[in-house]
């Protein structure tokens, strides 16, 4: 680290020093010092980053210097936009390049999942602060990491923050302090609901290769819309640590989610964020489960996609009560989505449960979302302030201003974690078996709640014409987890660490921090 550059960020870090008197309030309740500019780059915008855009340049004293794409047609169009509006910014393809720029105190990103952990790697090596989006990693591994990293370079006051913006929302704050004061008694069981329309993704007619200087000819790939890429993704740089493999989907921007070697399913996609505020609700435990199991299918459609759009996971850990996440990606009914898109859950069959949230169950009632309710449905408490964490971004800049995080729920631990649960139930489900649905009644045997929810599960199936009988749901083991070297053990163990551990491409290892 140069003396230049550790001058500034002593500069950035007294920019806060006036807020002491403010210790009573919500760390994101204060306000951040005005001195200097922090300057930041953003990797990765064609979809989430774009968000990470609009956020940060209404940040007061934040400039944005940079933006990193593989696509040189989307990055020419965004840096094209910003001219317009008077904001300069330099043009990056590489990541590694717009780490390495000195120029740049900050990074942000949204790039695929499987080159989340890589990229912040190598954003602190290179002395930056780093805000990285969900799932902080693409598996178990990679989260540690993250967490060592931090640790490590925390005495040179970088920060590295997570992208689960639930950690920042005062509604959400108020309501962990309800479920954490008992007066609804202890928590029984953490519920994390995610029930997002998934259509199919359909089918390639053949696998396609780029050329030799990994590009793809103009209109073999296609975006969302059906649209032709003039050959503008650098596939080398999109691909990175997974090396160049061939692309077995239509649309190759966004549908990499439902493909393993970038993506994790809904589950890891959508599901940390529920995962995370469902881990919250059980007083953030500072050990990963000790066991796991998991089971789902993808049903109503045959295409390239590789991942669950249906899939249960259950979650026990060495103490307290356990986790339950629930992911639904089909309609209502007849697997037409004109009549109506995801179901609903009703909690003790009466109250209607988030189709994309959390509910956290103790013996005196539950918690769902914004509302206390007890055990007969009725609702006594209301939480404000229930906005999503619109100040997250602004959370992470005052960290950076401050040179540490100036509340603990920023912590990428918790991004660690959150991911991790997701990275679990995939292997459990990666492991599965066919199964009738007997068999898995018999797994969920000693857990009502469980049982209950799969019944509604297996219903939607049953709603949509599938034959759950002849097209059964692939079941995972009750995996058995050490929370302290974050391995799996006992039976399947063997076979569950090799799916959990994954290769890098030449040129694209993770980097060490220290």
């Amino acid at each position: 680290m140069n003396t230049s550059s550790t001058s500034r960020r002593q500069f950035l870090r007294g920019s806060l020093a006036g807020v002491a008197g403010l210790a009573s309030l919500p760390t994101w309740a204060a306000p951040s010092g005005a001195n200097g500019d922090v300057r930041v780059a953003v990797i990765g915008f064609k979809s989430r980053g774009a968000g990470h855009i609009g956020s940060l340049i209404k940040i007061p004293g934040v400039r944005l210097v940079a933006l990193c794409d593989v696509d040189s047609e989307v990055l020419g169009k965004k840096i094209a936009e910003l001219d317009k509006k008077g904001i300069k910014v330099k043009g990056y393809s590489d990541f590694r390049k717009c780490c390495a720029d000195p120029e740049i105190d900050a990074i942000t990103i949204a790039t695929p999942n499987h080159t989340h952990a890589l990229i912040a790697l190598t954003g602190l090596a290179n002395g930056k602060h780093v805000y990285v989006e969900k799932p902080v990693s693409h598996n178990i591994a990679e989260g540690r990491k993250l967490i060592e990293a931090s640790r490590a370079v925390a005495s040179k006051g970088l920060v590295i923050q997570h992208g689960m913006q639930r950690r920042s929302d005062l509604g959400w704050a108020a309501a962990m302090e309800y479920v954490k004061s008992g007066k609804l008694g202890k928590v029984t069981l953490s519920r994390g609901i995610n029930y997002k329309a998934r259509k199919s993704i359909g089918r390639i007619a053949a696998p396609l290769s780029p050329d030799a200087k990994g590009m793809f000819q103009p209109g073999t790939i296609t975006d969302a819309n059906g649209k032709g890429l003039a050959g503008t993704v650098d596939y080398n740089l999109w691909s990175g640590p997974r090396g160049i493999l061939p692309v077995n989907r239509v649309n190759f921007h966004y549908d990499w989610h439902w493909q393993w070697a970038y993506g994790n399913g809904d589950i890891g996609n959508q599901g940390p964020h529920q995962l995370d505020v469902a881990r919250w609700g059980l007083g953030n435990p500072d050990m990963l489960p000790k066991r796991v199991m998991s089971f789902g299918g993808r049903w109503g459609y045959q295409d390239d996609g590789e991942t669950a759009n249906n899939q249960m996971a259950f979650y026990e850990f060495a103490e307290g009560a356990p986790l339950l996440f629930d992911n639904r990606g089909l309609p209502m009914k007849d697997m037409n989505w004109t009549k109506g898109f995801e179901p609903v859950y009703r909690i003790n069959g009466k109250v209607a449960a988030p189709r994309i949230g959390n509910v956290i169950h103790c013996e005196g009632g539950f918690i769902a979302e914004s509302k206390a309710y007890d055990n007969d449905g009725k609702a006594i408490e209301k939480f404000d302030n229930f906005q999503d964490g619109p100040d997250h971004m602004k959370n992470f800049i005052d960290s950076v201003r401050a040179g540490k995080l100036t509340r603990d729920v920023l912590d990428v631990s918790h991004g660690h974690h959150a991911a991790a649960l997701a990275h679990m139930a995939n292997v459990s489900y990666r492991l599965g078996k066919k199964m009738s649905n007997d068999q898995i009644r018999e797994r969920l045997s000693g857990n009502k709640a469980a049982l209950e929810t799969f019944e509604h599960f297996v219903q939607n199936l049953v709603d949509n014409k599938i034959d759950v009988n002849a097209d059964q749901a692939a079941c995972g083991p009750m995996l058995e987890f050490d929370p302290v070297t974050e391995k799996f053990i006992g039976e399947f163990a063997k076979e569950a660490n090799e799916i959990a551990t994954e290769q890098y491409a030449a040129g694209f290892e993770l980097p060490s921090v220290s």
